[in-house]
Order: structure tokens, then sequence, then C-alpha cells
């Protein structure tokens, strides 16, 4: 097939979605499909370019950061790659066209089938789902929900990235999607030994509102005498007020701040590390906790819905209410348990086989396929 994917974000700009997409684009390429990714440039970026038999393309839509981008960006991002995904749309012919996210790529994908006639797949992932994240797009749906609607019921066909974002969708629109779980290749991961040390904790992400980093500081502050040290991975805009936090409670020597690391660089961090650590308001199907599940990580995080899929509480971690004490006691108990974090770590490893990337990708291939079957 001919496949024509639409991404505001992809590699390196964007988060965990972008990965994903960046994933699945370059397996699809080495199955042998004819893949193109029409994304959001940037002046540092180049406007063309092929990375592992996918080519990329990067019409300046004046975004001005990698890991945020605004509503303003977003609408930025339809004007500037329209004509490109019309160009390629009456030109390639491409035999289907894959948005992720809702809004606003889906919005592009709407316009390319209603001036091309070109069927297409939209994926939510869930911030672009009415109720995904609300303190942060309550306001664009208020505006943007006839349109997100129409998006929605003229695709081919709808998938979504986890059992959460499928239910929100659902409630929104009226129409059920495909939930095809992300995933990661299957790792080799020796069994998980017993703890020696200190527990070793992790945070693997933007270190923004949605992230909740904040809670984290305050609740490791409550076990400030217990034997842990925390990892923290990524950027964003809380980073400053979470490291002052870190240094006002004392916390400083115990916590090593990473920023951004490439993608085999975080992997040595999860191959070190005994928890990973989410706080989260909300969450849609982090990658990031999958790929913990892969090399045997306990995962502690919040009672959201979006972490029911990688969490199975008590089992292979636990799901904590979303207040300091309650991360506390749950730290706290597998300090005091390595037998407990232990087979916690193993559950992860078992857990981790509902996340196989190959499962991942054939879902999208067929439905794909089945799409561009029904124009």
């Amino acid at each position: 097939m001919k496949i024509l994917v639409l991404n505001y974000e992809y590699p390196p700009v964007g988060g965990g979605g972008g990965r994903l997409t960046q994933k699945l684009c370059e397996s699809l390429a080495a199955l042998g499909h004819e893949v193109r990714v029409l994304t959001a440039g940037m002046a540092h970026l180049p406007g063309r370019e092929t990375i592992n038999g996918v080519l990329i393309l990067r019409p300046q839509s004046l975004r001005r950061k990698e890991d945020t981008c605004s509503v303003l960006e977003m609408a930025l991002y339809l004007i500037t790659a329209l004509p490109t995904a019309l160009w390629e749309a009456w030109t390639w012919r491409p035999d289907v066209v894959h948005a992720h996210f809702v809004v606003p790529s889906g919005v592009l994908a709407l316009a390319v089938k209603m001036l091309t006639l070109r069927p297409y797949v939209v994926t939510a992932h869930l911030g672009d789902v009415p109720g995904g994240v609300p303190d942060q797009t309550a306001g664009l749906f208020k505006l943007a929900a006839p349109l997100a609607w129409l998006v929605w019921h003229q695709a081919s066909a709808t998938t979504a990235v986890s059992s959460h974002v499928a239910g929100l969708a659902r409630k929104a629109w009226g129409r059920a999607p495909e939930v095809i779980l992300n995933g990661i290749p299957p790792l080799i991961t020796p069994l998980p030994s017993p703890r020696m040390g200190p527990l070793r904790l992790i945070m693997v992400g933007r270190l923004s509102v949605q992230k909740n980093p904040l809670l984290a500081i305050e609740a490791l502050s409550k076990i400030a005498e217990e034997p842990w040290q925390l990892e923290v991975i990524g950027d964003g805009p809380l980073a400053e007020a979470m490291k002052a936090a870190a240094a006002s409670r004392g916390l400083t020597a115990k916590i090593h701040w990473s920023g951004w690391l490439g993608e085999a660089e975080v992997r040595k961090k999860l191959e070190q590390s005994d928890v990973l650590l989410m706080p989260s308001l909300q969450e849609g199907l982090p990658m990031a906790a999958v790929e913990a599940l892969w090399h045997g990580l306990a995962i502690i995080g919040s009672r959201i819905g979006g972490l029911n899929d990688v969490i199975s509480d008590k089992k292979n971690g636990n799901l904590c209410d979303l207040n300091p004490g309650s991360f506390a006691a749950a730290i706290h108990d597998l300090i005091r348990s390595p037998d407990s974090l232990l087979s916690m770590k193993r559950e992860s490893l078992t857990l981790a086989r509902h996340f196989d990337f190959a499962h991942c990708v054939a879902s999208y291939e067929n439905t794909l396929r089945t799409a561009k079957n029904k124009k």
C-alpha cells in the first residue's frame, strides 16, 4: 500500500504519540509498504528526508518548541500542511491516509478526503478526545466539537491506543473505535534479581501539569530518610519548579536530572531501575510504561483510566490516589518489602507480552488495508 501518515508531531518533535507513529511507520516500510509522513516543520529540521525507509515531509509550521505545541501552532500546522497534503494526494495518490490525533491531524485528513476522495483512518491518543485532558482542551472542544465529530464519523475506520481512550471517544462521538494497544519490539530481559542498595525510582516524560511531577516530590519528601534514589528523564515547563521543590525539601542529593535522552540511553536507565513512578493526572497509554514492563519494572501510578492497561493493582505495581500520602505509602512498602518488589517486577514481564509491537503493527496494517478497500 501507499500510506500517507499525518501527525503534527514526529521525532524529534513531540512526545509518545510521535514516537509510536515513527515506530509504526518504520515497521510498515520494512514490510514493503510505501510510507510518507507529513508533520510539522521547524527551522532546524530538514524539510524533506528519508529515515529508515520513511519519507518525512516537514513544511514550515512556525512551531517554536519541540516538546510543546499550542492551539495556535496546531492551527498553523493545518494551514501550512494542507497544500502539501493535497499535492501528495493528487500526485502520489496514496491508497489510504492515516491520521494520528483527531485534532489537528484528523481535520487535515478530513479536508484531504473531501477534496481528493482519499479514505482515511484516524487514531485517538488522549488529548484529542473530549475529557482526555480536560484542563488543557475543554475550551478547544467547545469550539471544535462539531468538526471533531465529523472527523470521527467520516473516517473509514477509527482506532484508539487504550481501552480508556476508546471509552472516552465512544462517549463523546457515539462510535466505538478498535483498541490497538501501543507496543514495542520484545526485549530479551533477564529475570529480575533481589534488590541491592536503595530503591531505584525513575520518571520518564514531559515535566508538565499533565504528568504531575510536583506530587512526586511531595510524596518523596514524606519518606526522605528512607533508602531511595530518583532518576528524572525529560524536561518541560515544570522542570525548574520541580528542582526548586526538591531543593527546598533537602532532596537534591537523592535525585539525578538527566534531561531528554536518546532511546538507547533511556533503555539503559530503565535497565538500572526498579520502579517507574507515574503520578499523572491523565494518560492514554504511556509508552514509558510499556517500555518499563518489558524491562521488568514495577509501576507505581495514579488511579486513572489510562494506566489500567499497564498496572494490575497489587500485582505488578500499585494504583494510588492522587495525593502525596498514597504514593509515599506505596513506595515505602516496596522499600520495606524486597520480596513484594521482586514479585511485581516479574509480573511486569508477564504482562509485557500483551504489548508485543508485532501484533500492534499487524492490527494497524489490517485496519489500513480494510479502509483502502472501502473507497
